[in-house]
């Protein structure tokens, strides 16, 4: 009886490593394509890659995370019109992660979408996804205090608003080197991920 326990448990071992090593693999060829994506139409394929990946394995929120950034990535296109559309989508991916776990990765996705619908419309618009995008900022921040990311989303939003207002250069300056420190110290989970510190320092730059 002990033996038939004993082989039971490693054949479920074994079922549940071939299982993983199936989604790592999986993953990892994805977030390749994704690095390497040029067009609307590669980024909608490999959003639908990884929301399927996490359909299928329930538990992990990193597939939906890397399907809303896809779609978000879509929305930075200028072909791309309905910026409304396109946030629905990531919030919907971003919803199925979010059911599984919150964090500060999942609110800096959030503050993307909300800054593309508040930038068809700033004057008008800032009472509402500008605030939206705001507040996903001070929740990941929260989260994760040394998320470089978030940094680099914060400083994005800092250069972009007129010095009048708070904003310019000399304000994102110091945001954008806290983020390109971040990056520098960062050790990242192996699928974790890694986008933004080309970004942040190139912004960077063009604050000297």
């Amino acid at each position: 009886m002990q033996k038939t326990l004993l082989f039971m448990a490693l054949v479920v071992s074994l079922s549940a490593s071939a299982q993983s090593d199936k989604y790592t693999q999986a993953m990892q060829k994805n977030i390749a394509l994704m690095d390497s994506a040029k067009s609307v139409d590669q980024l909608q394929s490999l959003a639908s890659n990884f929301d399927r990946i996490g359909d299928a394995e329930k538990t992990q929120w990193l597939p939906f995370y890397y399907a809303a950034l896809c779609q978000s990535t879509i929305g930075w296109f200028p072909a791309t019109t309905d910026k409304d559309a396109n946030s629905q989508k990531i919030n919907a991916y971003l919803s199925k992660a979010e059911a599984i776990e919150k964090n500060a990765e999942l609110y800096a996705v959030e503050n993307m979408s909300a800054t593309q619908q508040m930038l068809v419309d700033p004057q008008n618009r800032w009472a509402t996804n500008g605030k939206d995008a705001a507040a996903a900022l001070q929740k990941g921040l929260a989260a994760d205090p040394n998320n470089p990311r978030l940094y680099y989303l914060q400083g994005m939003s800092l250069f972009g608003t007129p010095s009048q207002f708070g904003g310019g250069k000399d304000k994102a300056k110091p945001i954008f080197e806290k983020s390109v420190a971040l990056y520098k110290s960062a050790q990242p989970k192996p699928l974790y991920p890694t986008w933004g510190q080309k970004q942040a320092e190139a912004m960077l730059a063009q604050c000297q």
